[in-house]
């Protein structure tokens, strides 16, 4: 009989110490980003780095508690925390505190709680519970909307808040149902409604003169345009198909011309009549547009500027002038890599790159050589994550992605965000953890 080996034996420990690394490096730079132009004084509890290192200690206790619990655990209760999840956002809708015009966060005392951060961490499992029970497979439309409903309802849920950065993370789930079945159609779909909506927005603000219309938005060629696309390819169709194919293409062709319609007049609708006059603007510089504000562009320009001074090596640790004196906003949340930038310079910002893509390829590593259905859907939810706020926060410090708000995992000042992502990883951990007493 084989002896069994001891946990600390089967954890991986490569994804243990890139964690950690990741977490000590946010530390370093929350500390400069915060220290104004003082001294940082390291144990100064109720300053933003002491309070982060509770936070440490207390993701670090909680990775120790999970480490400790049996995976099936987490397999047979992913319905309890996924309906426990979705009670937190329905309360924090009635009873939640309101930061910066978001109804997002619990309050208690100086701390808050974030519930959306566990609500990914629920999504993801009960997800994973469903596909596994498919045999890991999206076979048919009733999975398919099974899946669907799991990671809408807590993020229709989170969008009520609203926190739209929350939702678009939601939306990386595509990727783990794409690898578990999910037709390639279904992207291509996603990349034509990446493109209407990118033409809705340039076309929809500029005012343009007419003949015979006078002044009105640009946006009314670009649906002409569409229709006209639409009724050509109709027309066309019975010369280029063979005969049995005609009536199906025809029938995609009007499903496609009319869904991008509706899109494209959706976006436009909710640019114009339902954003907030800063998000609109915000969109607008993202994508070269005059906005009568100016200083629409003032996180973004700032940003940029401290990122750029920052040169090869960087100005030397709490050398910064922009970091210090506080010119970006939010520079030790969601603009963190601003202070590595200009802090740490090109290398410093490249070595930062390089440990969440290495951590992001590790656990796809993890994910591929599971035997258990349920751990390689589950990982794949979690890579799916922290790709998302990775790319999505890394774009928005360089002016590649409007401003959102989304943490960069494991850096970013936060309780919320930092046990949200341990009880991701640490999970995931202890689930790859026990594969070899996966049978299949």
């Amino acid at each position: 009989m084989r002896r069994r080996t001891s946990i600390l034996q089967r954890l991986d420990w490569v994804s243990i110490i890139l964690v950690g690394l990741l977490m000590i490096w946010g530390w370093m730079n929350i500390a400069s980003a915060t220290a104004g132009a003082e001294p940082v004084d390291w144990l100064n509890w109720e300053s933003k780095q002491g309070k982060q290192l509770i936070w440490i200690g207390v993701s670090v206790l909680l990775a120790v508690i999970v480490l400790n619990i049996e995976g099936e655990f987490f397999i047979r209760t992913s319905i309890l925390h996924y309906t426990v999840n979705l009670v937190l956002l329905l309360l924090v809708l009635a009873i939640g505190k309101k930061v910066g015009g978001a109804r997002s966060w619990f309050g208690f005392g100086s701390f808050s709680i974030q519930p959306s951060e566990f609500a990914k961490v629920s999504t993801a499992l009960l997800l994973a519970w469903l596909l596994s029970r498919s045999d890991g497979k999206l076979r048919n439309m009733k999975t398919l909307l099974q899946s669907i409903a799991i990671v809408g309802i807590p993020a229709a849920l989170i969008l009520l808040q609203p926190d739209a950065g929350t939702v678009i993370v939601f939306g990386g789930f595509i990727f783990a149902l794409y690898r578990e079945g999910l037709s390639g159609n279904v992207l291509i779909a996603g990349f034509c409604g990446l493109i209407v909506t990118i033409a809705s927005i340039l076309t929809g603000a500029p005012s343009v003169s007419y003949p015979f219309i006078g002044e009105a938005s640009a946006i009314w060629v670009f649906w002409f345009i569409l229709v006209l696309m639409g009724g050509l390819i109709w027309q066309l169709t019975p010369q280029l198909i063979v005969p049995r194919k005609r009536r199906k293409v025809r029938n995609v062709t009007l499903l496609s011309f009319a869904a991008a319609l509706i899109l494209s007049s959706g976006i436009h609708t909710g640019l114009e009549h339902v954003l907030k006059q800063h998000h609109k603007e915000r969109i607008h510089v993202l994508f070269g547009m005059d906005v009568s504000n100016p200083d629409a562009d003032y996180n973004i320009r700032h940003a940029k500027a401290a990122i750029g001074s920052g040169g090869l090596a960087g100005k030397g640790f709490l050398q910064g002038p922009m970091t210090a004196y506080g010119f970006v906003p939010e520079q030790e949340t969601d603009f963190i890599f601003c202070t590595v930038g200009e802090e740490w310079g090109f290398l410093g910002g490249l070595m930062t790159l390089a440990l969440l893509t290495t951590l992001l390829f590790r656990l796809l590593v993890l994910a591929e050589r599971q035997r258990s259905n349920f751990t390689r859907i589950y990982a794949y939810g979690v890579t799916s994550i922290l790709f998302m706020h990775y790319l999505i926060n890394i774009g928005m410090v360089l002016g590649l992605a409007p401003v959102i708000g989304i943490p960069l995992p494991f850096m970013s000042a936060g309780g919320s965000s930092l046990m949200g992502f341990t009880l991701l990883i640490f999970i995931l951990l202890r689930l790859d953890a026990e594969r070899f007493s996966v049978l299949r």
